[in-house]
């Protein structure tokens, strides 16, 4: 494999799976990339006071910060990297002591979390990375309370596939696809709000389960 493309596949790994140092630094690069589509997806959420709202796939750990502005707010974040997990229960450690924040390891397609637990869910750029659609929707489902909503943050699919290193193991699928699994897992209003302008603005597909 070329150097560059051992190099592109190293950033799609740490993107995937953010581990070690460079995970560290991965982290940080997206908290300050992806903040104002957090800040739009917790808006988005649209939950009050005393609420439990999880950020799943939360990385760097920006929308748990976010969340945890809000007062009242019980924050949950779901993790598959260990690094970010660490890095979280040492950064939010105040928040986990009082009972703000409760962090798992998972994955979407399997969240170690009760059925109905939540008010809403946020996760942003973490589909690509999910093999399984119609298992992690159906989780997600699973985990909200009737009348739950789920904000699923996703960069346009064809504007990615010009980034050089979606090639190595992202999995870009069109927005009418993502739409379809979701109604699927019995979500029955679906909304795709743009965040952004032109081409490459970024959609949150919010999503409402019956009451």
């Amino acid at each position: 494999m070329p150097l560059v493309d051992r190099a592109l596949a190293g950033l799609a790994r740490q993107l995937g799976d953010p581990t070690g140092f460079a995970g560290r630094l991965v982290g940080r690069v997206l908290n300050r990339g992806n903040r104002s589509v957090v800040v739009a997806a917790v808006a988005a959420a649209e939950r009050g006071p005393s609420a439990d709202i999880a950020d799943i796939g939360f990385g760097g750990g920006v929308g748990l910060d976010i969340l945890l502005g809000r007062e009242g707010t019980v924050v949950h974040g779901v993790e598959m990297s260990d690094t970010m997990l660490a890095q979280a229960r040492q950064r939010f450690a105040d928040a986990i002591a009082r009972g703000r924040l409760r962090l798992y390891a998972g994955r979407m397609e399997s969240l170690p979390l009760d059925d109905s637990a939540l008010d809403a869910i946020i996760s942003t750029n973490t589909v690509y990375f999910v093999p399984d659609l119609a298992a992690a929707f159906t989780e997600l489902a699973r985990v909200l309370r009737p009348g739950g909503r789920l904000v699923l943050g996703v960069g346009d699919p064809d504007q990615m596939t010009k980034m050089p290193f979606t090639r190595h193991g992202f999995r870009l699928r069109p927005i009418d696809e993502l739409v379809s699994a979701i109604r699927d897992a019995g979500f029955d209003r679906i909304e795709d709000r743009r965040v952004g302008n032109g081409p490459r603005a970024f959609h949150l597909l919010v999503c409402d389960l019956p009451s």
